[in-house]
Protein backbone atom coordinates (compact mmCIF):
# COMPACT_ATOMS: atom_id res chain seq x y z
CA UNK A 1 0.00 0.00 0.00
CA UNK A 2 2.68 2.46 1.10
CA UNK A 3 4.48 1.15 -2.56
CA UNK A 4 1.49 2.18 -4.47
CA UNK A 5 1.19 5.69 -2.22
CA UNK A 6 5.17 6.76 -3.08
CA UNK A 7 4.82 5.72 -6.56
CA UNK A 8 1.33 8.32 -6.66
CA UNK A 9 3.56 11.00 -4.63
CA UNK A 10 6.53 10.37 -6.96
CA UNK A 11 4.56 11.23 -10.08
CA UNK A 12 3.13 14.51 -8.72
CA UNK A 13 5.69 15.69 -6.38
CA UNK A 14 6.47 18.87 -7.46
CA UNK A 15 3.15 20.04 -7.70
CA UNK A 16 2.39 18.44 -4.30
CA UNK A 17 4.96 20.28 -2.07
CA UNK A 18 4.18 23.76 -4.00
CA UNK A 19 0.89 24.20 -1.71
CA UNK A 20 2.47 22.51 1.45
CA UNK A 21 5.40 25.29 0.96
CA UNK A 22 2.97 27.84 0.69
CA UNK A 23 0.92 26.99 3.75
CA UNK A 24 4.08 28.16 5.88
CA UNK A 25 1.80 32.13 5.20
CA UNK A 26 -1.28 30.87 6.27
CA UNK A 27 -1.96 32.37 9.45
CA UNK A 28 -1.72 30.41 12.35
CA UNK A 29 -0.98 30.14 16.25
CA UNK A 30 2.49 30.30 17.15
CA UNK A 31 4.43 27.44 18.68
CA UNK A 32 6.26 29.74 21.14
CA UNK A 33 5.44 34.09 21.87
CA UNK A 34 7.59 36.81 21.57
CA UNK A 35 9.96 36.09 24.51
CA UNK A 36 11.04 32.87 22.73
CA UNK A 37 11.31 34.26 19.27
CA UNK A 38 15.20 34.39 19.58
CA UNK A 39 15.42 30.38 20.37
CA UNK A 40 12.82 29.45 17.32
CA UNK A 41 15.04 31.90 15.45
CA UNK A 42 18.43 30.21 15.62
CA UNK A 43 17.09 26.48 15.96
CA UNK A 44 14.90 26.95 12.69
CA UNK A 45 18.13 29.02 10.59
CA UNK A 46 20.22 26.14 12.27
CA UNK A 47 18.67 23.30 10.91
CA UNK A 48 17.85 24.47 7.73
CA UNK A 49 21.27 25.65 6.94
CA UNK A 50 22.14 21.57 7.80
CA UNK A 51 19.63 20.76 5.47
CA UNK A 52 21.19 23.03 2.99
CA UNK A 53 24.54 21.63 3.81
CA UNK A 54 23.52 18.03 3.19
CA UNK A 55 22.03 18.70 0.30
CA UNK A 56 24.91 20.47 -1.21
CA UNK A 57 27.41 18.16 -0.14
CA UNK A 58 25.69 15.64 -2.20
CA UNK A 59 24.84 17.10 -4.96
CA UNK A 60 28.32 18.44 -5.18
CA UNK A 61 30.75 14.77 -4.80
CA UNK A 62 28.47 12.62 -6.59
CA UNK A 63 24.82 13.33 -7.76
CA UNK A 64 22.05 10.62 -8.57
CA UNK A 65 19.26 12.27 -10.66
CA UNK A 66 15.89 11.89 -8.80
CA UNK A 67 13.65 13.02 -11.58
CA UNK A 68 12.75 9.12 -12.50
CA UNK A 69 11.89 8.18 -16.47
CA UNK A 70 7.89 9.38 -17.99
CA UNK A 71 7.26 9.98 -13.98
CA UNK A 72 8.17 6.82 -13.13
CA UNK A 73 10.98 5.74 -10.02
CA UNK A 74 13.86 4.95 -12.22
CA UNK A 75 17.71 4.48 -11.74
CA UNK A 76 20.00 3.16 -14.03
CA UNK A 77 22.74 2.68 -11.87
CA UNK A 78 22.68 2.08 -7.82
CA UNK A 79 25.19 5.06 -6.70
CA UNK A 80 26.59 4.27 -3.54
CA UNK A 81 29.84 6.75 -3.50
CA UNK A 82 30.47 10.41 -1.99
CA UNK A 83 27.43 11.03 0.66
CA UNK A 84 25.47 7.82 -0.63
CA UNK A 85 28.27 6.00 1.29
CA UNK A 86 26.91 7.51 4.52
CA UNK A 87 23.14 8.06 4.02
CA UNK A 88 21.22 6.11 1.31
CA UNK A 89 18.80 9.28 1.01
CA UNK A 90 20.65 12.24 1.65
CA UNK A 91 18.87 14.48 -0.47
CA UNK A 92 15.85 13.26 1.44
CA UNK A 93 17.33 13.67 4.65
CA UNK A 94 18.40 17.55 3.59
CA UNK A 95 14.65 18.53 2.20
CA UNK A 96 13.26 17.11 5.48
CA UNK A 97 16.00 19.37 7.82
CA UNK A 98 15.41 22.20 5.48
CA UNK A 99 10.87 22.04 6.33
CA UNK A 100 11.09 21.24 9.31
CA UNK A 101 14.06 24.12 9.99
CA UNK A 102 12.02 26.65 7.83
CA UNK A 103 8.18 25.26 9.75
CA UNK A 104 10.27 25.74 13.31
CA UNK A 105 11.52 29.20 11.78
CA UNK A 106 8.26 30.54 10.90
CA UNK A 107 6.90 29.64 14.54
CA UNK A 108 3.40 28.06 12.84
CA UNK A 109 1.83 25.90 14.61
CA UNK A 110 -0.17 24.46 11.56
CA UNK A 111 2.50 23.72 9.96
CA UNK A 112 5.00 22.26 12.37
CA UNK A 113 1.76 19.90 13.74
CA UNK A 114 0.39 19.04 10.19
CA UNK A 115 2.27 20.14 7.65
CA UNK A 116 5.69 18.63 8.38
CA UNK A 117 4.16 15.18 9.68
CA UNK A 118 2.54 15.28 5.96
CA UNK A 119 5.77 15.53 4.71
CA UNK A 120 7.41 12.96 6.47
CA UNK A 121 5.10 10.42 5.89
CA UNK A 122 5.29 11.57 1.54
CA UNK A 123 8.77 11.24 1.66
CA UNK A 124 8.87 7.92 3.74
CA UNK A 125 6.25 6.66 1.11
CA UNK A 126 8.56 8.08 -1.64
CA UNK A 127 11.11 6.52 -0.62
CA UNK A 128 9.80 2.72 -0.24
CA UNK A 129 8.61 2.96 -3.57
CA UNK A 130 12.55 3.82 -4.90
CA UNK A 131 13.65 1.23 -2.81
CA UNK A 132 11.15 -1.54 -4.01
CA UNK A 133 12.39 -0.55 -8.09
CA UNK A 134 16.30 -0.48 -6.97
CA UNK A 135 15.68 -4.08 -5.32
CA UNK A 136 13.79 -5.11 -8.10
CA UNK A 137 16.38 -4.09 -10.73
CA UNK A 138 19.64 -4.51 -8.43
CA UNK A 139 18.65 -7.69 -6.25
CA UNK A 140 21.75 -8.28 -3.93
CA UNK A 141 23.61 -5.56 -4.87
CA UNK A 142 20.96 -2.65 -3.19
CA UNK A 143 20.34 -5.34 -0.31
CA UNK A 144 23.96 -5.38 0.66
CA UNK A 145 23.82 -1.50 0.26
CA UNK A 146 20.95 -1.35 2.15
CA UNK A 147 22.47 -3.75 5.37
CA UNK A 148 25.11 -1.50 5.27
CA UNK A 149 23.73 2.30 4.86
CA UNK A 150 20.99 3.30 7.27
CA UNK A 151 17.93 4.75 5.15
CA UNK A 152 17.49 7.83 6.70
CA UNK A 153 20.36 8.51 9.62
CA UNK A 154 23.50 10.18 8.73
CA UNK A 155 26.60 7.99 9.57
CA UNK A 156 29.48 11.00 10.20
CA UNK A 157 32.54 8.22 10.24
CA UNK A 158 34.58 8.14 7.31
CA UNK A 159 33.25 11.41 6.42
CA UNK A 160 36.30 13.20 5.78
CA UNK A 161 37.96 10.63 4.28
CA UNK A 162 34.92 10.57 1.88
CA UNK A 163 35.48 14.01 1.03
CA UNK A 164 39.08 13.60 0.68
CA UNK A 165 38.85 11.48 -1.56
CA UNK A 166 36.13 13.22 -3.98
CA UNK A 167 36.44 16.43 -5.68
CA UNK A 168 33.70 18.55 -4.86
CA UNK A 169 31.40 20.10 -7.97
CA UNK A 170 30.34 23.38 -7.03
CA UNK A 171 29.21 24.09 -10.55
CA UNK A 172 27.04 20.90 -10.40
CA UNK A 173 25.73 22.12 -7.14
CA UNK A 174 25.30 25.70 -8.34
CA UNK A 175 23.43 24.47 -11.60
CA UNK A 176 21.41 22.15 -9.62
CA UNK A 177 20.80 24.16 -7.17
CA UNK A 178 20.01 27.42 -7.74
CA UNK A 179 16.33 27.32 -8.66
CA UNK A 180 15.50 25.88 -5.20
CA UNK A 181 17.85 28.14 -3.21
CA UNK A 182 16.24 31.55 -4.61
CA UNK A 183 13.08 29.69 -3.39
CA UNK A 184 13.78 29.02 -0.39
CA UNK A 185 15.69 32.17 0.25
CA UNK A 186 13.22 34.03 -0.82
CA UNK A 187 11.14 32.19 1.52
CA UNK A 188 13.26 32.78 4.92
CA UNK A 189 13.50 36.56 3.72
CA UNK A 190 9.84 37.02 3.77
CA UNK A 191 9.62 34.87 7.16
CA UNK A 192 12.44 36.92 8.92
CA UNK A 193 10.82 40.09 7.82
CA UNK A 194 7.42 39.64 9.08
CA UNK A 195 7.00 37.45 11.43
CA UNK A 196 10.18 38.32 13.51
CA UNK A 197 9.17 42.41 13.64
CA UNK A 198 11.92 42.89 16.47
CA UNK A 199 14.61 42.28 13.51
CA UNK A 200 13.65 45.61 12.23
CA UNK A 201 12.39 47.38 15.47
CA UNK A 202 8.85 47.40 15.23
CA UNK A 203 9.66 49.88 12.00
CA UNK A 204 7.36 48.38 9.30
CA UNK A 205 8.95 51.30 6.71
CA UNK A 206 12.58 49.86 7.86
CA UNK A 207 10.44 46.81 6.89
CA UNK A 208 9.42 47.49 3.65
CA UNK A 209 12.61 49.18 2.19
CA UNK A 210 14.74 45.83 3.18
CA UNK A 211 11.83 44.02 1.31
CA UNK A 212 13.00 46.22 -2.05
CA UNK A 213 16.30 45.83 -1.94
CA UNK A 214 16.69 41.67 -1.03
CA UNK A 215 14.58 40.41 -3.20
CA UNK A 216 15.73 42.34 -6.04
CA UNK A 217 18.82 41.39 -5.66
CA UNK A 218 18.01 37.64 -4.88
CA UNK A 219 15.97 37.59 -8.09
CA UNK A 220 19.07 39.30 -10.07
CA UNK A 221 21.25 36.29 -8.78
CA UNK A 222 18.82 33.89 -9.80
CA UNK A 223 18.15 35.11 -13.14
CA UNK A 224 22.05 35.79 -13.54
CA UNK A 225 22.67 31.99 -12.52
CA UNK A 226 20.24 30.90 -14.93
CA UNK A 227 21.32 32.77 -18.00
CA UNK A 228 25.07 30.95 -17.39
CA UNK A 229 23.06 27.62 -17.37
CA UNK A 230 21.18 28.33 -20.48
CA UNK A 231 24.09 29.94 -22.27
CA UNK A 232 26.34 26.89 -21.65
CA UNK A 233 28.56 29.17 -19.69
CA UNK A 234 27.67 27.62 -16.73
CA UNK A 235 28.02 23.42 -16.91
CA UNK A 236 27.45 21.01 -14.25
Amino acid sequence: MMIQIGNFFFQYRNWVFIPLYLALFIPSAEVLTTPYHAWVLVIGLTITLSGQAIRGATIGLAYIKRGGLNKKVYAANLVTEGIFNHCRNPLYVGNILMLVGIGILSNSLLYVGLIIPLFLFIFQSIVLAEENFLRGKFGAEFDAYAKRVHRWLPVCKGLNATFKSMEFNWRRWLVKEYSSQFIWLLGITLILLFKYPELTDYQDELRDQLLVIIVPLLTAAYLGVRYLKKSGKLRG
